[in-house]
């Protein structure tokens, strides 16, 4: 399960923020998943949960945005809209397609006292 790397990623990310910017309780993390990132938003909360246990984000709200896929197709030379990673062209069922958005996962905001 690697959304548990991820997790102990984005407590580095909130203990670095806290040092910097001198917070000390985080009450909400949104975080940003495309959806070709190959993480799994449940298992992401409970890893999230666990992981947070005893930290200065221990009980925060984690709100998930999932970001819609998109790829460029090598046979119709278009962006096409993707809901799976290796999945096929929705235009022209060509599988010569390369994920171009949606595989990112990113803190996008703090919500912090």
């Amino acid at each position: 399960m690697h959304e548990m790397s991820l997790a102990e990623g984005v407590l580095q990310i909130i203990e670095d923020a806290a040092r910097s910017q001198k917070f000390s309780r985080v009450k909400t993390v949104i975080l940003e998943i495309g959806k070709l990132g190959s993480v799994e938003p449940e298992a992401m909360r409970f890893c999230f949960e666990a992981v947070m246990h005893g930290s200065i984000a221990q009980g925060a709200a984690l709100e998930i945005i999932e970001l819609p896929g998109s790829g460029w197709c090598m046979q119709c030379a278009m962006n096409v809209p993707m809901d799976e990673k290796y999945g096929a062209c929705p235009q022209c069922g060509s599988y010569q397609v390369q994920p171009v958005s949606g595989t990112q996962m990113r803190v996008k905001e703090l919500e912090v006292e």
